[in-house]
């Protein structure tokens, strides 16, 4: 599965994290919930970031990071999280062009 992968990746570039990030809230959003929340768990620690980049990728890193939290708690909380998981995957988007 996607999210063993991910828990296997150690020293990715910020671009080939973003992009791991972004299969993995992608095959996250057709998961039932307590699936979902899994891999969302395990890319917390990806999505937190471990070096310094430039202001504007660390920015969009941020904004991915707090983008994710909002779909965990809502599926945590049993609440809708469509429109949630379009944020999470749009800010992931963002990040991953500027890490290039």
């Amino acid at each position: 599965m996607l999210y063993d992968l991910i828990r296997q990746v150690g020293d990715m570039t910020d671009s080939r994290t973003a992009k791991q990030v972004f299969d993995a809230l992608k095959l996250a959003e057709r998961e039932p919930a307590p699936e979902a929340l899994a891999i969302l768990n395990g890319l917390v620690g990806l999505v937190r970031g471990d070096h310094e980049q430039r202001l504007e990728v660390e920015e969009a890193r941020s904004s991915a990071f707090l983008a994710l939290c909002e779909v965990g708690k809502a599926l945590h909380r049993g609440q809708p999280a469509d429109h949630l998981w379009a944020s999470a995957i749009g800010a992931t988007e963002r990040w991953m062009a500027l890490a290039r």
